[in-house]
């Protein structure tokens, strides 16, 4: 009974406390550093500061800017409008993930790199007009899980894939060159689809082609050509989900290639050692083969025997039988006379009537026989 009579004395009191706490913790802390002339982010401001305003300055957001931005991880509120920033690095804002509304208007921003929102998962007012945007990849957004109001107003942005943007709610795009081609047809469906608000509709005109001038980006009519580029959502997911693993994939393989360059450097250097050894030993073989060609050639010459036609294989054996004489004998004859005659028996010469003259028969002792 004592035990729960003192629990519930102390309950109230308890409660008065975490009530004193919860307040204490929602307390807004404002500091104003507007046009002050600040190169940096100044280091020594209140770290329990939870709305920051450091418009027109000359902050820029490089590396000693991200540093000491994150130690103000109380953030709700960041204003950083007409300042020198250019790109936006990945993790400028990891730390600050109570930041709901980051307004960087007015800059020279022509480069956002793909992480460079990680860590924004409760960010809910994203403002990037009026700077020098070309192009956006819709990754960017993707750790954006919170946003409702996206902000382009005022860029060079002719083309924009659909954002992974799930619980957008407004969006405004005036006041760039948009290209009313074929390729904006998704953004056009994602606009007439979705629960997305676009903010001054009427004035997000088309800057090209010509002919579509008159027609803001929500309404211009399409051809049906257009249509058959695009047949359906589903191809479409699947267009974006294949550019985002050829994206990640394309990066990994650069990683790679810069880790990897000098084990390649080595295997290359093998590679042409082997292929400098293979066309010494193929140069070495062609050499020998042009030397040996000349010797075939004359071994082979030897062997030029012509065949007899048939007419005139006839009239030989007829003028054969007719005249038959029996071999010469060879006799008492020195080695030599051997080795000649036997050349002289295998030598042939074709003479110009087409008959094969052996060397071997004496025409004297013939014209006598006859």
């Amino acid at each position: 009974m004592k035990i729960t009579s003192i629990t519930i004395l102390f309950w109230p009191l308890s409660m008065l406390l975490l009530s004193d706490k919860s307040q204490t913790s929602k307390i807004e802390v404002k500091c104003n550093f507007t046009a002050k002339n600040y190169a940096l982010i100044p280091a020594n401001i209140n770290k329990n500061v939870t709305i920051l305003d450091l418009s027109y300055n000359q902050i820029t957001l490089n590396v000693t800017d991200t540093r000491v931005l994150q130690t103000y991880f109380l953030l709700t509120e960041l204003y950083l409008i007409e300042n020198n920033v250019v790109i936006l690095h990945n993790n400028s804002f990891g730390k600050l993930s109570n930041l709901e509304i980051l307004n960087i208007c007015r800059n020279s921003i022509h480069i956002i790199q793909q992480g460079a929102f990680t860590g924004l998962d409760k960010l809910k007012q994203l403002y990037l007009c009026q700077n020098k945007i070309v192009q956006l990849n819709h990754d960017i957004f993707v750790p954006l899980k919170s946003l409702i109001l996206l902000n382009l107003q005022g860029n060079l942005i002719s083309y924009l894939d659909v954002p992974q943007l799930f619980h957008l709610e407004f969006i405004i795009l005036y006041g760039n060159p948009w290209n009313c081609s074929c390729s904006l047809l998704n953004l056009q469906n994602w606009l007439n689809t979705s629960n997305v608000t676009l903010e001054n509709e009427n004035i997000t005109m088309c800057s090209y082609p010509d002919t579509l001038k008159c027609y803001n980006i929500k309404t211009v009519p399409y051809k049906a050509e257009c249509y058959s580029k695009f047949p359906s959502s589903i191809t479409e997911d699947l267009y974006i989900h294949f550019q985002s693993i050829s994206n990640s994939t394309f990066n990994s393989f650069l990683n790679n290639l810069t880790k990897n360059s000098e084990r390649e450097s080595q295997g290359k250097s093998w590679t042409f050692l082997v292929s400098v050894v293979v066309t010494v030993l193929m140069t070495s073989l062609l050499i020998s083969i042009a030397i040996k060609c000349p010797v075939w050639y004359n071994f082979l010459l030897s062997y030029n025997h012509h065949r007899l036609e048939e007419h005139e294989a006839e009239t030989y054996e007829d003028s054969f039988t007719r005249n038959p004489s029996p071999p010469p004998q060879i006799s008492d004859t020195s080695s030599e006379e051997t080795i000649v005659i036997f050349e002289q028996l295998h030598q042939f010469v074709v003479d110009d009537d087409g008959f094969i003259e052996d060397k071997y028969i004496d025409t004297h002792e013939l014209r006598e026989e006859n």
